[in-house]
C-alpha cells in the first residue's frame, strides 16, 4: 500500500474549526460565478462554509454504538465540528455524516478483484490489501470511484486509525494515511493543487498561497545559500500545494541528488530561456533508457511538436552521439572549458577541483534556475559528478550568494599505481597493461607507440563503448590514452589477452624514441597460468632493463635498479603486485587515475600487436588458428614497425 503520511500530526485539540474555515474561505474564493456546481454548492458558498452542523453527542454515541466501536480520536472530533463535507479534494464530492458511516464489509467487491491477482507469491501487504475490504469502515463517500475506508486493525499509539483511499483509475494500490486529519490534511493540498493548475480559473490568491510563494522565493536563496536540504523541504511544501516555480526548482535539486523519477523540470526545458541549460539533461537521460521512444521524450519535455524538430531534435541527437558540450557563460564557463580538457585527458580529479573552485561565480540564466545542472549531460563532465559531489555541489554557496571561497575537494583516485592491484573490489581481478611515456603529449602517443592504421585518436567514451575487443585481430591493444603526472602521458588496456613471454615485444621501446618510456603487464593466476608482472623501461629506442615474473620464476635482462629488483619486490615467491606497482610510480613519479579509467571517458586508439613476429624457423598459432611463419606476407609487424 503506498504511504502517503506515516504520521498523525494531529494532537489533542487538532484544530479542525480553525482548519476547515480556512479551506472553506478560500474555496468560495476560487469559485467562478459562471461556472456550474453539485448541489449544495450554491449554499456552501453562501455560508463559505463546506461542512454542516456538529455531530450531536447522541448521534456520535449513536454510530458507536451501531459499530461497535469508539471512534478513532482524529475522525471523531471532526465529527464533533461538521457532521460531513463537501469537496475533499478534487475527487471525493461528498464525505457522509454519522448516518452514512458503515463497515465496508466489501460490498463494492474489491477483495474478491484484489484476491484475483494473487498468487502463491503474495506478500503479506499485497495478502492485507485484498482483505481490507473485509473490516474497513466505509466513510459513506460520494465521489468520481474513489473509496475511504478506515482500518480498525491499522492502529497508532494514539489510537488513530489509518485512512485508505483508492480508485480504479489511479492504477496503483490503496494509499495510506496515518489518520483521519492526515487525510484531510492532503485533501487540502489536492485542491490548491488542482485549482492552482487551472488555466481556466480566476486567480487564484489568499493568504496561504502567498505564504507557499514566499516560501518558493526563500527556498531558492537557500539553495544559493547552500541549504539544500532546507530548500528541498519548503519547495516540497509548496509543490504539494501546486505552486508555481516549485516544481521547476525543485526537480533541479532532485535531479543533482539523482532522484529523476517524474522530474522534468515542469516545462522549464521547453522555456527559451532555460532551454540550453535543461533540455539536453532530459535529452541525456531519455538517450540512456529509452533509445527509440520519442514520444515519451516529447511527453516530458513538454511544448514540443508531433516530429522532432529545432532545439528538442538537436538536443536528442547530441545525446546520442555524446557529442553536447556544456558551455555556460562567465567565469564560470571559462572554469567548464578548462574542466573539460582536463577530464578528456583523465585528470578527472583536478577537473572537479577547477569546477568547484568557480562555481561561486556561476550565475543563473533566470529566476527559475537555481544549479547549473547542464553539467549532467556533458559526456566529458557528467563522470565527474559522483553522489558525493553533486551534494557538494548543492552544498557551495554560488549565484551571486556566495559569500567565501569554495570548500576543499576530495579526490576519488589515489595517487600512484597500487590502485591497480585492488581494483576489482567485489569480484575477481582482471589482467591490466599499461605504457607510459615521458615527454609526450597524450594526443601524440598513437603516433609514437605505432596505431594501427589511422593515428587519430577516438572521440572519448568509456571503456564499456569503447571495448570492441571481439572485433580486433590477435593481441591488438585498444588503449584508452591521458596524463600520467608531470611530464608523462599513459596508454591502457584494461582487457589484455594472455601474455606469451617468448613472443612478447615491449611497446616502451618505440614508444621511447625521444625519452623514457615504461611498460607494465600484470595478471592474476587463472586458468592454470600463474600470476604475472613484468616490467619493461626502455630509452631512446633501447630496452634498458626488463623483468616477468610468472608464480616463482623470475626472468631479467639489463641492469635493473635496487629499487625495482624482482627479487627484492618478489621476495622468496611472495606475491606483491602492489609493491612492484609502487614502486614502479616512486621511480617515475607517475600515477594513473582510476576513477577516469573506470567510469570517465577517454581518448582512444588501437596499437599494433605486442606480439613479434615469427623469426626465422619459428611458427606458432594466433587466435585466427593460421600457423604464421617468417615468410608469411600477413605475419604481424612488431611493434613501432
Amino acid at each position: 500500500m503506498t504511504e502517503t503520511n506515516a504520521g498523525t500530526g494531529a494532537g489533542p485539540g487538532f484544530g479542525w474549526r480553525e482548519f476547515l474555515a480556512r479551506w472553506s474561505e478560500e474555496w468560495a474564493g476560487a469559485q467562478d460565478p459562471d461556472e456550474g456546481g453539485l448541489d449544495g454548492d450554491e449554499e456552501a458558498l453562501r455560508a463559505r462554509w463546506l461542512g454542516f452542523e456538529p455531530a450531536t453527542p447522541e448521534r456520535l454515541a449513536a454510530l458507536e454504538a451501531r459499530l461497535g466501536r469508539r471512534l478513532p480520536p482524529s475522525y471523531r472530533s471532526f465529527l464533533e465540528v461538521t457532521d460531513g463535507w463537501r469537496h475533499a479534494g478534487g475527487f471525493v464530492w461528498l464525505l457522509g455524516g454519522t448516518e452514512h458511516v458503515r463497515w465496508h464489509e466489501d460490498e463494492a467487491g474489491l477483495g474478491a478483484m484484489f484476491r484475483e491477482y494473487l498468487d502463491e507469491d503474495a506478500s503479506p501487504e499485497e495478502i492485507d490489501e485484498a482483505d481490507l475490504w473485509g473490516r474497513a469502515l466505509d466513510l459513506g463517500v460520494e465521489s468520481d470511484a474513489v473509496y475511504v475506508v478506515m482500518d480498525p486493525e491499522d492502529v497508532d499509539e494514539h489510537g488513530e486509525w489509518a485512512v485508505y483511499t483508492w480508485a480504479p483509475w489511479r492504477a496503483s494500490p490503496p494509499e495510506r494515511h496515518g489518520a483521519f486529519w492526515d487525510f484531510m490534511q492532503e485533501m487540502y493540498r489536492e485542491f490548491h493543487s488542482l485549482r492552482a493548475d487551472r488555466d481556466s480559473a480566476p486567480q487564484f490568491a489568499n493568504a496561504t498561497t502567498e505564504a507557499l510563494d514566499a516560501k518558493v522565493a526563500e527556498a531558492r536563496r537557500a539553495a544559493l545559500r547552500g541549504d539544500h536540504e532546507r530548500a528541498e523541504r519548503m519547495l516540497t511544501e509548496a509543490q504539494e500545494f501546486g505552486r508555481p516555480r516549485a516544481k521547476a526548482l525543485l526537480d533541479q535539486i532532485k535531479w543533482l541528488l539523482g532522484d529523476t523519477y517524474l522530474a522534468d523540470f515542469d516545462g522549464l526545458a521547453a522555456d527559451p530561456v532555460y532551454q540550453p541549460e535543461l533540455l539536453p539533461v532530459l535529452a541525456a537521460e531519455h538517450a540512456e533508457e529509452s533509445w527509440h521512444d520519442d514520444d515519451s521524450f516529447r511527453f516530458r519535455v513538454g511544448a514540443v511538436p508531433a516530429e522532432l524538430t529545432g532545439p528538442a531534435a538537436r538536443a536528442l541527437r547530441q545525446a546520442r552521439e555524446r557529442t553536447f558540450v556544456y558551455a555556460p557563460e562567465g567565469p564560470f564557463g571559462a572554469a567548464v572549458r578548462a574542466a573539460r580538457e582536463q577530464a578528456r585527458w583523465g585528470e578527472t580529479d583536478a577537473a572537479w577541483h577547477t569546477l568547484l573552485a568557480a562555481l561561486p561565480e556561476w550565475r543563473p540564466l533566470g529566476p527559475d534556475q537555481l544549479a547549473p545542472v547542464g553539467l549532467l549531460a556533458d559526456p566529458l563532465l557528467a563522470p565527474l559528478l559522483t553522489a558525493e559531489r553533486r551534494r557538494e555541489l548543492l552544498a557551495t554557496p554560488r549565484g551571486g550568494e556566495a559569500t567565501g571561497a569554495a570548500r576543499p575537494a576530495a579526490d576519488l583516485s589515489p595517487d600512484g599505481l597500487a590502485w591497480l592491484a585492488d581494483r576489482e573490489p567485489d569480484g575477481p581481478r582482471q589482467a591490466y597493461r599499461f605504457v607510459l611515456v615521458e615527454g609526450v603529449e597524450a594526443r601524440e602517443l598513437p603516433a609514437v607507440m605505432g596505431a594501427k592504421g589511422d593515428t587519430a585518436l577516438r572521440a572519448p567514451m568509456t571503456r564499456w563503448e569503447a571495448d570492441v575487443r571481439g572485433s580486433l585481430p590477435y593481441d591488438e591493444a585498444l588503449m584508452a590514452v591521458g596524463r600520467a603526472g608531470p611530464g608523462w602521458s599513459f596508454a591502457f588496456d584494461a582487457d589484455p589477452l594472455p601474455f606469451h613471454g617468448p613472443q612478447f615485444a615491449s611497446p616502451a621501446v618505440a614508444a621511447s624514441r625521444s625519452g623514457r618510456a615504461v611498460a607494465v603487464w600484470a595478471a592474476p593466476a587463472e586458468h592454470g597460468r600463474p600470476a604475472l608482472f613484468h616490467l619493461s623501461v626502455a630509452e631512446r629506442g633501447e630496452e634498458r632493463y626488463a623483468c616477468t615474473v610468472q608464480g616463482t620464476a623470475v626472468e631479467r635482462s639489463g641492469d635493473i635498479p635496487e629499487a625495482l629488483d624482482p627479487e627484492r619486490l618478489f621476495r622468496q615467491g611472495r606475491w606483491d603486485e602492489a609493491a612492484a606497482l609502487a614502486a614502479v610510480a616512486t621511480a617515475f613519479g607517475v600515477s594513473l587515475p582510476r576513477h577516469a579509467l573506470t567510469e570517465g571517458r577517454l581518448h582512444t586508439f588501437v596499437t599494433r600487436s605486442w606480439t613479434r613476429p615469427p623469426g626465422p624457423g619459428e611458427t606458432y598459432l594466433v587466435a585466427s588458428a593460421r600457423i604464421r611463419t617468417a615468410d608469411d606476407p600477413q605475419a604481424p609487424d612488431g611493434p613501432g614497425a
